[in-house]
């Protein structure tokens, strides 16, 4: 895909994603729709991945650190065939692989996370095995910026760096809230990307909904051998939605009939702003 049709499949999956959410009754929406396109470069463009074999040994490895945020990559991975995409409406129900958290029974998943914290460690695992293997793929760990007040996300990063695993790269959603609000009153994290590269990283900041400068970051890693990547990626919670934008409310909040309607709207609006000159949506 072209960065074009990468920016029309994001704001495709955002509408899957609300509507998936909107029937199950259940989800997080705010977190899900500001990583969207963090996913979709990765998932869509950057990452080496084949659906009909998803346990191929020279794949890249994704993990969704910020597990609770799994409602978009539920979306792409259906979109990309690792399992049918009529499964999407089974999404939290009883007796579902699609549960509220990545679920390794489901094609696609590497590991089962959502206890904040945890998801660093483990790819920084993957990538000394690939490492030590011989085997040339890459491993990318999202993580929330609530979830950097967790002291096992500083271990993994220690390790990271010490074993120069330039195969490696962290990715923070970096939207400024989580549930009870800022992140800067829960629990203060700035300087963060000084505090990244105190630890031996290579730091990238970007605006982290806008496709060009996520694929033009992806696909320069590793910039610097023997470095992991930490690219802090700036986002806004609630992307792609005018009145879900920003607002703490929104990290948990389930669309009711007429704000589904309403942002379904502005989503096919976008999308048609998207299209060649004379194409509608």
């Amino acid at each position: 895909m072209n960065n074009t049709e990468l920016k029309a499949k994001a704001v495709q999956i955002r509408m899957d994603l609300l509507k998936m959410i909107h029937g199950a009754k259940t989800g997080h929406t705010g977190g899900s729709l500001s990583n969207t396109d963090i996913l979709t470069a990765l998932y869509y463009r950057v990452m080496n991945i084949d659906p009909s074999r998803p346990k191929w040994e020279d794949r890249d490895r994704f993990i969704a650190s910020k597990g609770h945020s799994v409602e978009s990559l539920w979306c792409i991975l259906a979109d990309l065939g690792f399992f049918p995409k009529e499964e999407l409406q089974t999404f939290s129900r009883f007796g579902t692989r699609l549960i509220g958290h990545p679920n390794n029974k489901v094609p696609g998943i590497e590991m089962n996370t959502g206890a904040l914290g945890h998801g660093l460690a483990i790819s920084v695992g993957m990538a000394l095995a690939a490492k030590r293997d011989g085997r040339s793929y890459r491993v990318f760990c999202l993580m929330g910026d609530g979830e950097q007040a967790e002291g096992s996300v500083w271990e993994a990063a220690m390790a990271g760096a010490h074993y120069k695993l330039d195969n490696l790269v962290g990715i923070v959603d970096r939207n400024r809230l989580q549930i009870s609000g800022s992140t800067e009153d829960v629990m203060g994290l700035e300087p963060l990307e000084e505090k990244w590269a105190a630890f031996g990283w290579h730091v990238v900041s970007i605006n982290g909904n806008d496709i060009d400068a996520l694929v033009g970051s992806f696909e320069a890693v590793p910039e610097i051998s023997g470095k992991p990547t930490l690219v802090m990626a700036n986002t806004v919670k609630g992307r792609g939605v005018s009145f879900a934008e920003n607002v703490p409310h929104w990290h948990h909040h389930v669309p009711n009939d007429a704000e589904l309607e309403k942002a379904l709207a502005e989503l096919a609006a976008a999308l048609d702003q998207l299209k060649p000159e004379g194409q509608v949506h």
